[in-house]
């Protein structure tokens, strides 16, 4: 067997490591996130309409920090992106779904951290998480 082989073979036997890799990312980024629309308010107004932000900002910065942290940590990862899907929801089908046509690639993120967000609630937080090791395995 080479070299390459036992390495494509380890890699095979280890695919959760992937799986919480991406929902580790996906948490930090999206807590990343919060922290800017926290920090930098008119941010979320140049994506979304002005009326419109009052009624959202708090909603949306909250859940990306908390639905963020909760995924970057693998604790409460369904309730973390159950509470950050309806907000992708609506960045994909009400905010960058203008921009599609003019070549701008924010729907199409949007769209992968929707869908990213889906596997997480689907799948919960996987092998490699605190809620696993203080065995909270559904949430």
């Amino acid at each position: 067997m080479s070299k390459f082989t036992e390495v494509l073979d380890r890699l095979d036997k280890n695919q959760n490591y992937a799986y919480s890799l991406i929902r580790i990312f996906l948490g930090i980024a999206l807590f990343v996130r919060g922290l800017i629309l926290i920090s930098n308010p008119e941010a979320l107004v140049e994506l979304a309409s002005p009326e419109k932000f009052t009624v959202w900002y708090s909603y949306i910065a909250i859940g990306h920090l908390f639905g963020g942290l909760f995924l970057a940590l693998g604790l409460f990862t369904r309730i973390g992106a159950l509470f950050q899907i309806p907000i992708l929801v609506g960045a994909v089908f009400l905010v960058h779904e203008r921009r599609l046509l003019n070549g701008d690639q924010s729907v199409e993120l949007a769209a992968l951290v929707l869908f990213l967000l889906i596997l997480c609630f689907v799948f919960g937080s996987g092998r490699y998480s605190v809620g696993k090791r203080v065995n909270l395995p559904y949430l």
